[in-house]
């Protein structure tokens, strides 16, 4: 783990250059403010984003008056996350800790939030029961995941599997519009809409 979170906070400082970590081109964020708006509860509501990094959805979300905890196992992506946050002027709570076994009690969220960190833990199955556990009942988990063109990362139908036996109702949304990652893409992404 020592070399997971020394690797991450390596890349703290660069994150956010690229195009859908940061946000920065203002038709990429107001497309990922609508598509998130489109698949979350109407705020306000108790949201965790587990692997949040520099904290850019997180600001979304809070942005969009919803409550929101945030999770990186990065000491250098938390610090960035908490500077965005304040910078915003917005009430975000992030704290240090392994997305795999987060820092929440069970049933405090009506959302938990990941993005591109479920295919890089060592148990996914066991992660998405402890992630379930957190909602509230009525509650929801959004995953955005992808295979990537380099074979890493997790395909919609796997992750689709691994959900099933946790929720009754799995939807995926394929995400293959350029806008949300700043250019054209080739290979799988998609956000996991489980309730």
């Amino acid at each position: 783990m020592d070399d997971h979170r020394d690797y991450w906070d390596g890349q703290a400082a660069t994150f956010d250059d690229e195009p859908d970590h940061g946000l920065g081109d203002p038709a990429t964020r107001e497309a990922w403010r609508q598509l998130l708006a489109a698949h979350l509860p109407a705020p306000p509501s108790d949201v965790v984003d587990l692997g949040c990094g520099t904290g850019t959805l997180s600001v979304l979300l809070a942005e969009a008056g919803h409550r929101v905890r945030g999770t990186d196992l990065s000491p250098a992506m938390v610090e960035r996350a908490r500077a965005k946050a304040t910078a915003a002027g917005l009430d975000v709570t992030v704290v240090v800790g392994d997305a795999a076994v987060p820092p929440y009690d069970e049933t405090s969220a009506d959302v938990v939030l990941c993005r591109h960190v479920l295919w890089a833990l060592p148990d996914p199955a066991a992660a998405l029961a402890r992630w379930v556990g957190l909602l509230r009942p009525g509650g929801r988990l959004v995953l955005v995941e992808g295979r990537w063109h380099t074979g890493a990362g997790i395909g919609a139908d796997e992750c689709r599997a691994l959900l099933e036996p946790h929720a009754t109702d799995v939807r995926v949304v394929p995400l293959t519009d350029d806008v949300y990652w700043g250019g054209p893409i080739d290979d799988e992404r998609y956000l996991l809409l489980a309730l």
